[in-house]
């Protein structure tokens, strides 16, 4: 099981983009309609399996909100800032 990040070491690290909500980092991902929208999250839902750490992710039209936290350390881990690292890699 991952550690819990602390409240300074998630600050640090957050990154760009994402906010902190209690014991889950979140963002917002907005795209110019539905199926740009779409493929980000079959892309961002790859990355995720690969990792084997599965967000809450919901789409909308024209945008992916995603969660991350690491249930079972219950909050914010290294795996979390990682996985967010990523997913602004194929939006950014």
């Amino acid at each position: 099981m991952a550690d819990l990040l602390s409240d300074e070491e998630i600050s640090d690290r957050l990154p760009e983009a994402w906010a902190r909500e209690d014991d889950e980092i979140v963002r917002v991902f907005e795209f110019d309609g539905y199926l740009d929208a779409s493929g980000f999250l079959s892309a961002a839902a790859g990355l995720a399996e690969d990792a084997w750490h599965h967000p809450e992710m919901t789409i909308r039209w024209g945008e992916v909100e995603v969660r991350l936290t690491t249930h079972d350390a219950g909050g914010i881990t290294e795996n979390d800032i990682a996985l967010a690292e990523r997913l602004n890699g194929i939006h950014d």
